[in-house]
């Protein structure tokens, strides 16, 4: 038998995306994931489907994007409260955040970016820039 791929369609390109494994923190955690994304090469706007297993955190960070995260499965634990399937989640950019899954249980979300993706952990480079 051949091997098996997934393939995916979105309006700019086809694009093919295996099981990845991904850095995920600057604590050198790594975390088993599924990305599955599309973006748009002109804009940097994307959309990710991803699988944060039990217990994972992605710790305090901010972006110089905005972005949501749409709750599928499970439960989603940020900084400000926990959020159930069918929960939009909005994340304005330069905002301190921290999310991840419960103890208990993976959460699976679609992570949406307005512009391409960054991250900055505040134990690194410290608080996000104030706007003028």
């Amino acid at each position: 038998m051949g091997e098996i791929r997934r393939e995916r369609r979105c309006k700019h390109r086809l694009a093919l995306f295996p099981l990845q494994t991904q850095r995920l923190d600057a604590r050198g955690e790594s975390s088993r994931l599924h990305a599955e994304k599309c973006s748009g090469a002109d804009t940097g706007v994307s959309v990710s489907k991803i699988v944060y297993k039990a217990g994972f955190t992605n710790i305090s960070h901010w972006h110089n994007c905005s972005h949501g995260i749409y709750v599928l499965e499970g439960i989603l634990k940020t900084h400000a409260d926990e959020y159930g399937p069918g929960s939009f989640v909005w994340f304005p950019e330069h905002t301190v955040q921290s999310h991840g899954a419960t103890q208990n249980n993976d959460v699976t979300f679609l992570f949406i970016t307005n512009k391409p993706f960054d991250i900055h952990y505040t134990h690194l480079v410290g608080e996000p820039p104030q706007k003028a």
